[in-house]
C-alpha cells in the first residue's frame, strides 16, 4: 500500500521534481502509518503482499484466461440451437484453510461467465451453472489448485 500511496501522489501532481517526490514519499508515509494505526493493518503484511505479487500476477492471467474460455462455452452453448441447456446447482467441498483463499474461490467463480456462487459456508460451496458440463472438475479446478499453493506459501491472510 506504502508503494500504491506513492505512486498515486505522483500521479495526481501530474509532475515529477525531486521535491515533488521527497512529499509524496512523506505523505505516504503519513498515510501509511495512519492506515497501520487505525485499520489493522502492518508492516508485515505489507511484505507478505510484495512477496506474493509475483502469484497474484499469475493468478489474475489464469483468471483472464478461464473467463475467456468460458466465454466460448457460453456462445457455443447459446449458439447451438438443438443443445438444451441443463442448469445445475452443485455442492463441492475444498481444503482451503484462510478466508481469503475461500472468498477468492467464490469470486473467481462468480466472475466466470456461466458460473455464479450462491453461497459459501465453512468450506463448502453452492454453486448456481448454466449447465450440467460446467460443473465438471470444479473441486480441482485450477483455481483451488492455485490457491492451495498460496496457502502453502503462507500467503493465504494477505
Amino acid at each position: 500500500m506504502l508503494l500504491l500511496f506513492f505512486i498515486c501522489w505522483i500521479i495526481f501532481a501530474g509532475d515529477l521534481t525531486v521535491e515533488i517526490a521527497l512529499f509524496g514519499v512523506a505523505i505516504a508515509l503519513v498515510v501509511f502509518a495512519f492506515q497501520c494505526k487505525f485499520l489493522d493493518h502492518s508492516v508485515e503484511k505489507e511484505l507478505r503482499l510484495y512477496g506474493n505479487f509475483f502469484w497474484m500476477a499469475k493468478y489474475v492471467v489464469i483468471l483472464v484466461l478461464e473467463i475467456l474460455k468460458a466465454n466460448i462455452g457460453v456462445m457455443t452453448l447459446i449458439l447451438t440451437p438443438k443443445y438444451e441447456a441443463e442448469p445445475a446447482i452443485v455442492h463441492f467441498k475444498t481444503d482451503l484453510k484462510s478466508q481469503f483463499a475461500k472468498v477468492l474461490l467464490a469470486n473467481s467463480i462468480t466472475l466466470t461467465p456461466g458460473t455464479i456462487s450462491v453461497s459459501l459456508e465453512d468450506n463448502v460451496y453452492t454453486v448456481h451453472c448454466l449447465d450440467k458440463t460446467m460443473a465438471e472438475g470444479m473441486t480441482d479446478s485450477i483455481f483451488v489448485k492455485q490457491l492451495e499453493q498460496l496457502e502453502k506459501r503462507g500467503g493465504g491472510n494477505a
